[in-house]
């Protein structure tokens, strides 16, 4: 008997990219990495557990992935690839600055609710800032570095700058974390202001504020700069 027989997997990588069977096999095993990952961190989490979840015999992380590392980068980049493509044009030179940041905005304001994709996701990400690891870097610089380098040169543009300095990253990064909040805090919303979040057009409220305040900050950098 063939080894891939044996293991249920593929006859050839040709076989697993273009099989519906490896493609859900992978897509499953994502899925509950993605699960256990964010209950209980990369260093202990087994990879023995995620196969038996995923209902895949324990090579089948090797085969798809690598290694452990590698699953782990898989689920780091899904939600982050799906996400890069919403950022589309946000950039676009002849686009107004208030249309270029509900662009940007609108793709970092997860809307909310019980998605479990979401808050895994976001359980992740707080697990990074408490137990960071390289894969986490290595995707970050793969994925989120490209669309930060795209939002501090449409500043530079707006704030009447020559060349990118600090003071637009730390623009970049306030602006970014202004709509951050309202995933990693959002408990704490729902708790000191529940009425915010409620209701069918409450992501349409916040975001149309959250565009203000952007505005309102430009505005103050472009002044500030005016002033030197």
């Amino acid at each position: 008997m063939k080894i891939n027989q044996a293991l249920d997997l593929p006859e050839s990588p040709v076989d697993e990219v273009t099989s519906h069977k490896g493609l859900r096999a992978r897509e499953r095993l994502i899925d509950e990495a993605s699960r256990i990952f964010a209950d209980k961190g990369f260093a202990k989490a087994s990879t023995r557990e995620i196969c038996l979840a995923a209902g895949q015999n324990v090579a089948a992380i090797h085969y798809y992935f690598g290694d452990k590392a590698g699953l782990y980068r898989a689920v780091l980049q899904r939600p982050l690839e799906g996400m890069v493509a919403e950022f589309a044009q946000f950039d676009a030179p002849d686009l107004p600055l208030s249309d270029a940041l509900r662009l940007f905005m609108s793709a970092l304001l997860c809307p909310w609710g019980h998605h479990e994709q979401a808050e895994w996701c976001l359980r992740l990400h707080l697990r990074e800032m408490i137990e960071p690891t390289l894969e986490y870097k290595d995707v970050i610089a793969q994925h989120i570095l490209p669309l930060h380098t795209k939002l501090v040169e449409l500043l530079a543009r707006h704030v009447g700058a020559h060349e990118v300095d600090d003071a637009l990253h730390q623009l970049a990064f306030a602006l970014a974390a202004m709509v951050h909040d309202y995933g990693m805090s959002r408990e704490f919303m729902n708790v000191l202001a529940p009425s915010l979040l409620q209701g069918p057009d409450a992501l349409d409220r916040v975001l149309s504020r959250l565009v203000g305040y952007g505005m309102a900050l430009v505005e103050h950098e472009r002044r500030q700069r005016q002033e030197l």
